[in-house]
């Protein structure tokens, strides 16, 4: 059995699942950024923007493999 995408509908325009997944995990990331400069987060890194872009990315990943 084949698994149905819901898409999301704005203004009449369909957006693929994966918009949606980026949505949110954009949200996620913006909701943590004040908890990781708590604990240090891109004190630990040579490059913190990449750290924090491979954190979105995996994220994004949990986020398609749980939904």
């Amino acid at each position: 059995m084949a698994h149905t995408f819901a898409e999301l509908v704005v203004g009449g325009v369909l957006m693929a699942p994966l918009v949606t997944y980026l949505a949110v995990a954009l949200v996620v990331i913006l909701a943590l950024r004040p908890l990781l400069h708590v604990v240090g987060f891109a004190k630990v890194f040579s490059h913190a923007a990449v750290a924090e872009m491979s954190l979105y990315v995996t994220v994004i990943g949990l986020l398609i493999l749980l939904f």
